[in-house]
């Protein structure tokens, strides 16, 4: 096939649609949940490696799309996720004072 480019990955729902759009063909397929959640975790990775080569608002939309996907798979109620932080931020704190925390002993 004449400048074919390989993928196996998961991409946006509207890809397909803007590929076909551009007169191209392509190959896809719809993922099982197993497979799904796999790709999901790879693609957050992908989305961060994105966003520490190129910090904005952009890429950590990106960012953020894949989180929701992952919270959905997974059945998290959105508002759990929320209160949580809260919660740890209120009794352990954030990460606000950019603490590096060398090391622990006892004497």
């Amino acid at each position: 096939m004449k400048n074919e480019k390989i993928y196996n990955k998961l991409v946006r729902d509207k890809i397909p649609e803007v590929i076909e759009s551009s007169g191209k063909k392509f190959n896809s397929h719809i993922a099982g949940e197993i497979e799904y959640k796999k790709e999901l975790f790879k693609k957050v990775y992908e989305e961060l490696e994105e966003f520490k080569e190129n910090p904005s608002a952009e890429e950590m939309a990106d960012i953020f799309e894949v989180l929701e996907g992952l919270i959905k798979a997974y059945n998290i109620e959105m508002n759990d996720v929320f209160d949580i932080k809260e919660e740890k931020a209120r009794e352990r704190g954030a990460f606000d004072d950019r603490i590096i925390l060398e090391r622990v002993w006892e004497e």
